[in-house]
């Protein structure tokens, strides 16, 4: 723990905003609706509800995200070399779909009329004046960045409004679309996420919260709010990489280091592998069909939640999503206005949540309105209302499935030696199906499923991403690169005001001539023969085969440096037992029939309790639902364990 910090964690999502607080000696939890038109009413509103006296806050934000899904972003110059304007429209040869000849890729977000081919300062006209914010990227920006600081300076000089992004500063590295593709992406939704950020600042003081807020970042840690404003890129998986964080400490907690977190809220799913107690680390992925070169936990998101709406396609079929009844009006259960039937209406159909219950501890469940909404869509299949509810989870749980074996099956990873960590609000009810479906070990729900983002965000720690361009073909000059990496990395931490408790880095290897790369872990002093050992060794289980007589050569040296988290799992309060274990059985309906479940409240339930399905556990912010024969133990830790 880091001294005698009181932390508040806030983590945004499509239907619910989380929020932890620490107070020494306990974690304080809750729960309320999202904002999506201003996400800082809900956070403070929220965070003074906790009634905590922080010192520290902490946020998960999907700003970003959502003002790129959302085409929110400013209007938008690019200032590059002369013959590469016309790089953002060209990209790659790949295709977003490879046999629909109908999936375009998305409009660049820089139109060709502001698009400007330059030579220096006196090239740029007076018509890049009409822009909010402008990308710079010039073709050799990775190798050296005096060149786009040049015409920085000047484009500042003439137009102080500007939000400016520089290809050097954002993504240094090789590959010209996609350094640039980042650059504009960053460029476009700086000016939006400062606004945000801004009023985020301005509610936070005036409510008597710490104003200097720290955001946390897509590779897994935190930044200060300053980068964040500046660095918005950064920052587009903001919230589901604190779960990833808190999933890791749970399972390392708990001697289980190769895990799948499961995060189901109200709008999606997002899953991420675990392997030796270390989130997989990705260095380039699309965002809503942009190349992003930032550092990020390797997530798979789908549109999957307890909000997304069941619907009939044109062939006749049961769908379920991609499209969310979101915050407002929400589920049709929720009783705000919704009449389409959502995931959470047909597991309150099928009972396993109350159907005369409570949400989150205030949203009272209207089990006859999910019934009426189920019914829209069963009659037009002719299915009674239990087949409907049970084939909405079924094609739910297909999609959930999918998910898993991307990040599992599909990257070389056996998901049956694996532990699947369920969370978030809906995580639970799914996630012994979703494992047994996919032959996983078992499962872990941690304590605090329903607010375990936010819990991650105060088992985050500070962290700060470098990477540089280089090109080697020996190990001539290895160590003296890797070492630069780590100096940068460490500098731009304590820039941020952490000291470095851990520096990581890698060297992104390839064969000579081939055009994707491997990020092998390096330090100072391995050698280069430890090095190819590695590459080939990962090479083969992410492409099933390595050629180790073939010639190799480094092209990006890369460095993360994390500081000291406020708190560990260690730190956590033990969970004792608070009340009364059982509740009223109730009957839930099942591919078997109908069966009798004995209802469970968690916060009754001490360390090697075990409770053997049909079962529900109830808790005030999410419920796991047991099958017949599944067995959890509650560990020291107070997660549950369940295996069959």
């Amino acid at each position: 723990m880091t001294g005698d910090a009181v932390p508040l964690g806030a983590d945004v999502g499509g239907t619910f905003t989380d929020l932890v607080g620490w107070d020494g000696t306990r974690i304080v939890t809750g729960k309320v609706p999202s904002t999506p038109d201003d996400q800082s009413v809900a956070v403070v509103a929220g965070a003074v509800g906790l009634g905590v006296s922080a010192d520290r806050f902490l946020h998960g934000t999907t700003v970003a995200t959502n003002a790129l899904l959302e085409r929110r972003g400013a209007e938008t110059s690019l200032v590059t070399s002369r013959g590469f304007a016309d790089v953002i429209e060209i990209g790659r040869q790949d295709r977003p779909s490879l046999y629909d000849s109908f999936a375009d890729r998305p409009e660049p977000l820089v139109a060709r009329r502001r698009r400007y081919e330059v030579d220096g300062p006196d090239d740029i006209d007076d018509s890049i004046a009409g822009s909010a914010a402008v990308a710079i990227s010039l073709l050799y920006g990775f190798r050296n960045g005096a060149a786009e600081r040049e015409l920085a300076g000047a484009l500042r000089e003439r137009l102080p409004h500007l939000a400016i992004s520089l290809s050097s500063e954002v993504a240094p590295e090789f590959r010209e679309f996609e350094r640039t593709s980042t650059t504009i992406l960053n460029a476009y939704l700086a000016p939006e996420t400062g606004k945000y950020l801004g009023r985020l600042v301005s509610r936070a003081a005036d409510a008597g919260l710490p104003a200097a807020i720290e955001v946390m970042r897509s590779s897994g840690g935190l930044m200060p709010i300053a980068e964040a404003v500046a660095l918005p890129a950064a920052i587009l998986l903001s919230g589901p990489a604190a779960g990833v964080v808190a999933a890791a400490a749970v399972g390392e907690s708990l001697g289980r280091t190769r895990l799948v977190s499961f995060d189901m809220g109200g709008t999606s799913t997002d899953v991420c592998r675990i392997e030796g107690g270390r989130p997989e680390v990705l260095y380039e992925r699309p965002v809503s069909g942009y190349p992003c070169r930032m550092p990020s936990a390797a997530i798979h998101t789908v549109g999957a939640g307890g909000g997304s709406v069941a619907w009939i396609d044109g062939g006749g079929s049961l769908r379920v999503g991609p499209r969310s009844s979101g915050a407002q009006p929400g589920p049709a259960c929720y009783g705000h206005g919704g009449t389409e039937p959502a995931v959470t209406d047909a597991n309150v159909a099928l009972g396993r949540i109350n159907p005369a219950g409570n949400l989150a501890g205030s949203l009272r469940v209207r089990g006859d309105l999910a019934q009426t909404a189920l019914r829209t869509v069963g009659d037009s299949l002719g299915l009674s209302l239990p087949a409907t509810a049970l084939g909405v989870v079924t094609v739910v749980e297909e999609i959930m499935a999918g998910a898993i074996r991307t990040v599992s099956i599909e990257q070389g990873a056996d998901p049956r030696q694996g532990y699947l960590v369920a969370f978030g609000g809906a995580g639970g009810l799914h996630a012994t199906a979703l494992a047994r479906r996919l032959d996983m070990a078992g499962v872990i729900v941690p304590p605090y499923a329903g607010v375990f983002s936010a819990l991650g965000l105060l088992l985050s720690p500070p962290r700060a991403d470098a990477a540089r361009s280089v090109r080697m073909e020996n190990g001539d000059q290895l160590d003296g690169e890797i070492a630069g990496i780590i100096t940068e990395a460490g500098d731009r931490l304590r820039r941020g005001g952490s000291e470095p408790e851990t520096t990581l880095a890698y060297a992104d290897v390839r064969y000579l001539g081939q055009a994707h790369e491997t990020t092998v872990p390096y330090a100072p002093g391995d050698g280069w023969d430890v090095l190819l050992a590695r590459f080939h060794e990962l090479h083969e289980v992410r492409n099933g085969f390595a050629r180790a007589g073939d010639p190799v050569e480094v092209v990006t040296v890369r460095a993360e440096s994390v500081g000291r988290p406020i708190l560990t799992w260690s730190d956590l309060p033990e969970v004792r037992p608070g009340g009364a274990v059982d509740l009223p059985p109730r009957r839930v309906l099942t591919d078997a029939g109908e069966v009798e479940a004995r209802v469970v409240s968690r916060s009754g339930l001490g360390a090697g309790d075990e409770i053997i399905g049909p079962a529900v556990i109830e808790e005030r912010e999410a419920t796991t639902y047991l099958g017949s024969g599944e067995r959890a133990v509650v560990t020291a830790t107070g997660a549950l364990e369940v295996e069959w």
